[in-house]
């Protein structure tokens, strides 16, 4: 049995080790770490993306897929739950870093089937939900940032990232406490207040660094 930990990540490399070492942090023995960079989990399928088709293609009965969370594999519910399906049906164990959600097509008890199939549609509707969050916050941002006066000063640079924001935002959604945001972003408590506390201002900073 091998464990592959797939990754979503921008192009900044230390979110990828991150995203390893919080793994690693939590107890997984990783095999191979595969990942795409700066390709969008909205619109382009786990299957079209490079490092997605390099994971299927690697991946065989009895392995398991581990990732942060279910949007690393898909912000699109259909993608997502299609995808969690199609590893579950080739004997693959899908497994996520936060709130250590295991998913085994090998259930068969009707019970436990039932709940990690609700469990599997809840995530990956989340997934979609803080997708769109996240691009209305985005716009809202950016309105922000274009009512401000011009000045030729952009203010301190951002102590977050936007993959770092994304994970925030996405966790707020789901009623995470700070702390543990705080450790899954690698960010101080104090940052994860500020953007919880003002999204919209969050993101215009992320804006007009052009990040």
């Amino acid at each position: 049995m091998r464990t592959f930990l797939y990754a979503r990540v921008s192009d900044a490399a230390q979110t990828l080790d991150h995203q390893k070492s919080h793994a690693e942090a939590t107890g997984f023995q990783i095999d191979e770490v595969i990942a795409d960079h700066g390709v969008s989990g909205v619109t382009t399928k786990l299957a079209d993306r490079p490092g997605g088709r390099r994971l299927l293609d690697k991946v065989r009965a009895g392995d398991v897929v581990l990732c942060r969370w279910v949007d690393r594999l898909g912000r699109n519910y259909d993608d997502a739950t299609g995808t969690i399906r199609h590893l579950m049906n080739e004997g693959v164990i899908v497994k996520t870093v936060i709130n250590s959600m295991v998913f085994d097509g090998a259930t068969t008890d009707p019970i436990q089937k039932a709940v990690r199939d609700a469990m599997i549609a809840f995530m990956a509707a989340t997934a979609q939900a803080q997708a769109e969050a996240t691009k209305a916050a985005q716009k809202a941002g950016i309105a922000h940032a274009k009512q401000q006066p011009e000045i030729r000063y952009k203010g301190r640079k951002p102590s977050y990232t936007r993959e770092q924001f994304d994970i925030v935002l996405g966790m707020l959604d789901q009623h995470q406490g700070v702390s543990v945001i705080a450790k899954a972003a690698d960010l101080s408590r104090q940052t994860v207040y500020r953007i919880e506390q003002d999204p919209a201002a969050a993101e215009a900073v992320l804006a007009t660094w052009n990040q």
